[in-house]
């Protein structure tokens, strides 16, 4: 059951971000109100992955070395720093064509890193392959693109210091739910 759940989670998050790209006259017919529809498919797909996730059996792969947390943990910083609007309005990654969609891909390679089990693999590596199929698929078909120029300094303090408040935030999350994602512990 929970392999089902977590699947139909999985196709429902990549179908519902790639509708546009696929379809794209499906859903400009749908105007407005589409959008609606992608998102509640999308907060669906999120809520099936969840609860699949949690029922479907610990299967051990490999076991991750213990010091691959903290490559984890500073990969996921990163990546929060690229979900948030700094990259576009900073210096440090302004030149990065897709920053949320490399944070996101950076986030699921943490969780690839330091999840042995086949549940974790088989959802961080979809994930994994919907990034890389979105920036594959963009720029293919936006073929002219030009980096912003630098901005401000302080919007990459702003985003650094969101990203490690975020990942403070996520990994007390984490550690209530019963996974403790620092070192030591």
């Amino acid at each position: 059951m929970g392999w089902i759940v977590l699947l139909m989670g999985l196709a429902l998050w990549f179908g519902a971000h790639v509708f546009k790209r696929a379809m794209p006259e499906r859903r400009a017919g749908m105007g407005d109100a589409g959008k609606g529809v992608v998102a509640a498919a999308i907060l669906a797909g999120i809520v099936l992955m969840v609860l699949g996730y949690r029922w479907t059996p610990f299967v051990p792969v490999w076991n991750p070395p213990s010091f691959l947390v903290h490559i984890n943990n500073l990969l996921v910083l990163i990546a929060f720093y690229l979900l948030s609007p700094a990259p576009k309005k900073g210096r440090l990654f302004h030149r990065v064509r897709h920053p949320m969609l490399t944070g996101f891909g950076l986030w699921a390679v943490a969780h690839l890193l330091v999840n042995g089990d086949l549940t974790a693999i088989v959802t961080f590596g979809v994930l994994l392959i919907w990034a890389v199929v979105e920036i594959v698929w963009i720029n293919a078909a936006e073929p002219d693109w030009e980096p912003n120029p630098p901005g401000a300094w302080k919007w990459d303090g702003i985003g650094l210091a969101g990203a490690v408040i975020l990942v403070a935030v996520v990994g007390y999350i984490h550690a209530w739910l019963g996974v403790w994602p620092f070192a030591g512990g």
